[in-house]
């Protein structure tokens, strides 16, 4: 349990998320985040301002999480096709875990995401800063056809929509799921390619 001159906002981010997961996010309060920390209310304000800045920093966090093996995908070298394939493979996988592992929770944050546009927006940007490296890796070892690099990446981002927007997360848990997202791979390949 932390203590008022113990509390660290990680601390407080993994509280309001548990908190969340309890109530849902019309019910939890700052308080109750606090009591679950055994601190009073003034002590996670002290780290986050208002309720709408803990929430934006909850939300900013869930989506942060999908940034970092993402980006560890985006960076590494070999061959970009391998590497745009795992990295929509591994961002469908995190989206469909999220959905079907911890449905109170994922359900949360849809609330909370709904509500801070500007935090998805450039969460999404990033995303599609990321394909776009990829890409234009491909296009570097002649895997790729040239073409407008920013352009492409939001392209896939948006043709990839089925399996990563929580829009279709019901449909994430059919059987035929991964064979689908095997079929449009193949699609957007022979396009990137040229083929």
């Amino acid at each position: 349990m932390a203590t008022e001159s113990t509390l660290t906002p990680e601390q407080i981010l993994s509280a309001a998320e548990d908190v969340l997961r309890r109530f849902g996010p019309a019910k939890a309060t700052v308080v109750d985040i606090a009591r679950a920390l055994g601190v009073s209310h003034g002590s996670v304000y002290r780290h986050f301002p208002s309720k709408a800045a803990l929430r934006e920093a909850v939300t900013q966090r869930w989506l942060d999480r999908a940034h970092h093996s993402l980006a560890a995908i985006t960076v590494e070298r070999g061959p970009a096709a391998e590497r745009l394939h795992r990295w929509l493979a591994t961002l469908f996988a995190a989206k469909r875990a999220k959905a079907l592992e911890d449905p109170e929770l994922f359900a949360t944050y849809m609330t909370l995401v709904g509500e801070l546009s500007d935090t998805v927006e450039a969460h999404v940007e990033t995303l599609i800063g990321q394909l776009a490296e990829i890409i234009h890796d491909g296009i570097d070892q002649g895997a790729f056809r040239p073409t407008h690099v920013r352009t492409a990446a939001r392209a896939v981002f948006q043709a990839t929509a089925h399996f990563h927007n929580p829009a279709h997360a019901a449909e994430w848990a059919r059987p035929q799921a991964g064979a689908d997202f095997e079929a449009l791979w193949g699609l957007l390949l022979n396009g990137l390619k040229g083929a």
